[in-house]
């Protein structure tokens, strides 16, 4: 009888870690998958300029009032689509951000940890 391995508990500790990373993978998978069917909409002029995105950032429709096509205006009109874009892109990183902070809360993580996914 070999004595001093103590029942190899350090060795079962190892699996259930692999197991919590393998389900985590999984998880984040999903997650990744999920992004790209949740959609957000930024806008810009009161409404008059339209984005939408998913929420990995992707610009999937732009919606324009045609009030503002003034050919003396393009400028503004220009500014009007850029702004109406950036604001569903930071709407899209801040779903993403709320996304992953459920998931590692519900592994038991803080919900501000940054993984490197």
């Amino acid at each position: 009888m070999i004595k001093g391995l103590g029942g190899l508990g350090g060795l079962g500790d190892m699996g259930k870690m692999m197991k919590a990373a393998q389900e985590m993978q999984g998880k984040m998978a999903e997650l990744q998958e999920q992004l790209t069917t949740i959609t957000v909409t930024g806008e810009s002029g009161a409404g008059l300029v339209k984005a939408t995105a998913t929420a990995k950032g992707e610009l999937t429709a732009l919606s324009i009032d045609p009030s503002i096509f003034n050919p003396d205006e393009k400028e503004v009109v220009e500014d009007l689509i850029l702004a109406a874009i950036k604001d569903a892109q930071g709407r899209a990183a801040d779903r993403s951000r709320e996304e992953m902070g459920k998931l590692t809360e519900s592994m038991g993580l803080p919900a501000d940890m940054k993984l490197p996914f």
